[in-house]
């Protein structure tokens, strides 16, 4: 897993610099567009180019069963899983929806649902039928968090194929708020009632309960390493390694990445404490319903571009905010100048 280190460019100042002035040239009154203006200088930087676009986009649904689905946790049985995979297959889940309303590459892969799902026309990286329960011992192996790690790289090499101007990537794994909010516990230092929500729609009562069981996890696997990927070998769902692995190889590749909810924002958290230097090339697309995820994107220093009620996942929130990116990318490189419309500035 050495790759997991290698060094990240950073975005390039030189592009950065010339979006900022030419910010400063457009026909408005300067930060009239906000975050608008902000979100093209920083494409503009990390694509390094005076024509930031976002037109090529590829989203990656990653896939995978958790053992602590069996302490009934989630709203949904596990079986969900697999059925809204074959969703995904059949065109029939929001994402679905989103992608093509944008036309946005959409792929779904296998990292460890707990069926056999052989005969979809999905990405197979099976790592297994599902985790272990980390209310009983480690949710995986090192092996296997190292190829559920590698799952989201490959996806990134897909990508990048393709030419892929903003990589986006979405979860499905009945009980992965279960595992997303033990991750970010550990981080963050956190009791689990702190950041424990309804996930798939849990009433009060259930939340105190998946806060209680998520605690005791906490508190039988207290004396472990507190090192990131320990962490993430612990708690953590294949679907999450795998999203860990593609924002950091990313990162590397220089591919902007668009950051969805609750579930994603702990992967990015995770991705910065392995490779700080990935910080840069998120963006975080919104601020989720579920209790503790503003929690995430403080630690992140993250300002998400919306803030809509949703907590879906499968990256249908990231998907959302695709149209800000493309408006930002259109006004930096198709607004006249003042000097253009001969239009006066004093």
């Amino acid at each position: 897993m050495d790759w997991l280190a290698h060094s990240i460019p950073s975005p390039d100042q030189r592009y950065l610099l010339a979006a900022v002035s030419r910010q400063q040239q457009l026909t408005k009154p300067a930060g009239s567009l906000g975050a608008l203006e902000q979100l093209a200088i920083q494409l503009a930087s990390l694509q390094s180019t005076d024509q930031p676009c976002v037109d090529n986009i590829r989203i990656s649904i990653f896939a995978g069963d958790h053992g602590i689905a069996t302490a009934g946790v989630s709203a949904f049985p596990q079986a969900v899983t697999a059925e809204m995979v074959k969703n995904f297959v059949q065109g029939g889940a929001a994402i679905n929806v989103l992608a093509r309303q944008h036309h946005a590459h959409l792929e779904i892969i296998d990292v460890g649902v707990a069926a056999n799902l052989s005969h979809l026309d999905i990405v197979h990286h099976k790592v297994a039928l599902g985790t272990a329960n980390f209310l009983q011992q480690a949710a995986m192996s090192a092996t296997q968090m190292q190829a559920a790690l590698n799952a989201g790289k490959a996806a990134i090499t897909r990508a990048c194929a393709q030419n892929c101007q903003l990589f986006i990537a979405g979860e499905m794994g009945i009980a992965n708020t279960s595992s997303a909010t033990a991750i970010a516990c550990n981080l963050l230092n956190l009791e689990a009632q702190q950041l424990t929500g309804a996930g798939t729609g849990l009433a009060t009562k259930d939340i105190a309960q998946k806060a209680t069981l998520i605690q005791q996890a906490l508190n039988l696997h207290a004396q472990m390493s507190p090192q990131p990927l320990t962490i993430l070998q612990y708690f953590g769902g294949f679907e999450i390694a795998a999203l860990t692995g593609a924002y950091i190889a990313a990162a590397q590749q220089q591919l902007p990445i668009l950051v969805d909810g609750f579930i994603c924002s702990v992967a990015a958290l995770l991705a910065t404490r392995i490779n700080p230097n990935i910080s840069p090339w998120l963006i975080y697309a919104h601020q989720s319903a579920e209790q503790g995820h503003q929690l995430i994107l403080d630690a992140l220093g993250a300002k998400p571009l919306l803030s809509l009620n949703m907590r879906l996942g499968e990256a249908s929130g990231a998907a959302t905010a695709i149209p800000l990116l493309r408006s930002a990318c259109a006004l930096h490189t198709q607004m006249a100048t003042f000097a253009e419309a001969q239009v006066s500035q004093n």
